[in-house]
């Protein structure tokens, strides 16, 4: 079952699908008077500004949480991202993206990147080839 639940101010709505959550914390770092795992309900919106909000949801890594403006259509935005799972072999990502590295730097790549996935590459996150050699 795709549960969905919805908060609003009246500014915003916030909409949660918990099958979707992996829990990586974000929401509670960037607006803990709002996300509040050990409370009911456990999304407060009164606790910060609709611009912090929508911030912060920004940065939901698993895509549970997302937000709508209140008076204003609501459509998915038209996304094409094609993954491929090589066989014991790289996670080849086929899309115009902005990757985000560890030391918070990025770097635009696109129309394809090829992620590794054994750890090995020497040109981390992307995939040289070192898997061959294992």
């Amino acid at each position: 079952m795709d549960i969905k639940k919805e908060y609003t101010n009246g500014d915003i709505t916030v909409v949660w699908k918990p099958g979707l959550c992996f829990h990586a914390g974000e929401c509670v770092k960037g607006s803990p008077n709002v996300f509040k795992p050990k409370e009911k309900p456990w999304i407060q919106m009164e606790g910060d500004n609709s611009a912090n909000l929508m911030a912060t949801i920004d940065k939901c890594p698993s895509g549970a949480l997302s937000y709508y403006k209140n008076g204003e259509e609501q459509s998915e935005p038209e996304v094409n991202v094609e993954v491929q799972m090589k066989p014991n072999g790289p996670i080849v990502v086929q899309a115009n993206m902005t990757v985000v590295h560890e030391d918070g730097s990025t770097e635009t790549k696109g129309p394809r990147a090829s992620f590794c996935r054994c750890t090995k590459s020497a040109n981390m996150p992307f995939c040289d080839g070192a898997h061959k050699n294992l």
